[in-house]
Order: C-alpha cells, then structure tokens, then sequence
C-alpha cells in the first residue's frame, strides 16, 4: 500500500468580494487552501484586491484559486462581448479604471504567486506540498447558463470535462448535477456532463460551489455498475452515501422538537467557535477515503441570505507521499 501524509484542506467558495471580518476568519492552519470561485461580485478590480487579501490572510503555504461565472473580465471573449453590447458605447477610461483592461484582473493574482496564490485555469495540475504529499488537480471554472456572464457554456451543447485518473482533488465553480445542487426553486442546476466525468475519475473531493443555498457536504460511495448513463440515480450507492452537512441541518424549523432546535443551535455554536465547518477522513479519527471507491462532495459557498452560518470547510485527509 502507497504511503500516505496527513493533509488539512480549507476549501471555501463564492465571497464576492467580501473580506473576512476579524471575527469570522479562519484560524486553522492549512496545508492547502482552495477557492472555488466567484471571488468577485461584479468584477471590478478592487473586489479582486479584496479576494487575494482575503487569500493571504488564510495560514496554508499554497492557495489554489480558480474563477466563477461572476468573475467574467477574466474570460477575455466574454469581458470583450460585454462592452460590444453595452447600449451606450463606455468611455474605455471609465471601464480601465474600475474594470481594467482585458488581463489586468489575472494579472493582480500572477503578482500575488509570492504570497503562495496560484490561478488555476482549465486543466490538469500537478504541486508537491511542504508536509510531503503530492496533490493531482483538475479544475475548470465552466457552468452551464444561458446568460451573458464568464465562463459559461450552453446546456444543451454541454461541455467535456477531461478528468484524468488518480486525481486527487477536482476543484470547478459549479456541481455535478444531483448533488448539492438544488436551488430555492427546488430544481437541479448541475452539469451532467461534469457528474458524468467525476463518477468515472472517482476523485477523493470534488469541491465546488455556485449554487449558494446547496451548502454543505456529502461523501459518496460509488457503486460498481451502472457507468453506461451514469446519473445521481445510477452510480452511487445512496445506502452508504451520507450527508455530513447541509443548510437544512442548521436552520431552524417551526416543526422541530425542543430537542432538535438545541441540537440545531449547538452546530451553530460550533461553526461560530471554529470559524469553519470541520470533516476529518483519517486513520485516528475516521476511516481514510478509499480511492476509486469513495468521494467527499463539498459545496463551500459561503455567501448566504441570512446571516453568516456558510461557513468554510476544514477537511483532513490522506495523501500520497512524494517519492
């Protein structure tokens, strides 16, 4: 058996250019950080400034950060498409100075790679971290929409998502569909084509965010047949598939007992005490995931409608050594 090195992940997605006030910022050191996208709200340079100074005060030697659909001066065609359809031509100064020019907001994070931030485009990634272990990424900032905002593709077109094996991690703006996907409309807004590629790479996590009200987590057992369609319906064994977060955890319900309402309060009290929401998948505390066989789901949107109970995800798990 392939040795393998304690890792600890703090994995968040979706500020929108907001900071971390002072009492709301992780203090955990992680091995890695990862960004899910949607580090801005409307795209202008200084929310930009607000994320990597967000990033730089996070305690992990290397950060990993990949863009959202909100994020969309950083999709050159779709920031250029923007100002072509504008319906009164935009002084170009006036766009500079809030927007900047095309590449100038990728620029702000290629200045930031000092600080241990490193942009991820569409791809396969490979780093070796300071514990030892060596990490595999995919990340693609792509979801499906049939608006005009970044990084955005048709849904009836689809697109392909080239997962390789033994990828350790896959980090997208966007879910996989049927997993912690719904919206307040009750509908699944994820990406077949991506549930289609990760259950056949069967990552250790594929984190994500996008859809902000599917907070939370879920580790996946994946089953041995059904990979001909695979669907949320056909290739996880929902038996042995549990939630270990989700929103509906902590808010409070008119039809909870006295019981639940306390225990309710008391995962809230926990999240405000650790800044974060805290899953360990280790040998002293829980089984490690097994590769090919288990993937942990993390939905890390951490911007809500209510007040601040989206926390970040603190996860620990099993890497393999860097030989």
């Amino acid at each position: 058996m392939a040795a393998t090195i304690p890792t600890r992940l703090l994995i968040l997605s979706d500020t929108h250019g907001v900071d971390f006030s002072p009492e709301d910022r992780p203090q955990q050191y992680a091995d890695v950080a990862i960004h899910c996208g949607d580090l801005s709200d409307g795209s202008e340079l200084d929310e930009f400034r607000t994320a990597i100074q967000t990033l730089k005060s996070i305690n992990a030697p290397l950060k990993l950060v990949i863009a959202g659909n909100h994020d969309f001066t950083m999709d050159i065609a779709a920031f250029q498409g923007k100002l072509a359809e504008a319906a009164t031509p935009l002084e170009p100064e006036l766009v500079a100075r809030e927007y900047g020019t095309p590449g100038q907001a990728r620029q702000l994070f290629e200045d930031a790679k000092n600080d241990g931030i490193v942009f991820l485009d569409e791809g396969t990634h490979h780093f070796a971290l300071q514990n030892g272990a060596k990490l595999k990424v995919y990340a693609s900032p792509y979801t499906p929409a049939l608006g005009a905002w970044g990084f955005q593709y048709h849904p009836d077109k689809g697109r392909q998502f080239d997962i390789q094996e033994e990828t350790d991690i896959v980090i997208t703006h966007g879910p996989p569909k049927g997993i912690m996907d719904f919206t307040h409309g009750r509908e699944r807004a994820g990406c077949p084509n991506l549930f289609t590629a990760v259950a056949h790479a069967r990552p250790l996590i594929h984190c994500f965010g996008h859809i902000h009200e599917g907070w939370g987590a879920r580790l996946v057992t994946w089953k041995d047949s059904g990979f001909d369609k695979p669907s949320h319906f056909t290739s996880i064994d929902n038996g042995n598939s549990p939630v270990i977060g989700k929103l509906a955890a902590l808010r409070p319900n008119r039809f909870d007992s006295e019981e639940i309402a306390e225990e309710k309060q008391e995962r809230l009290r926990e999240l405000a005490r650790n800044k974060c929401a805290v899953t360990s998948h280790r040998n002293q505390d829980q089984d490690p995931l097994e590769a090919g066989k288990e993937t942990l789901f993390i939905n890390a949107a951490i911007k809500g409608e209510e007040e601040f109970v989206q926390r970040p995800w603190l996860v620990d798990i099993e890497l393999r050594k860097d030989t």
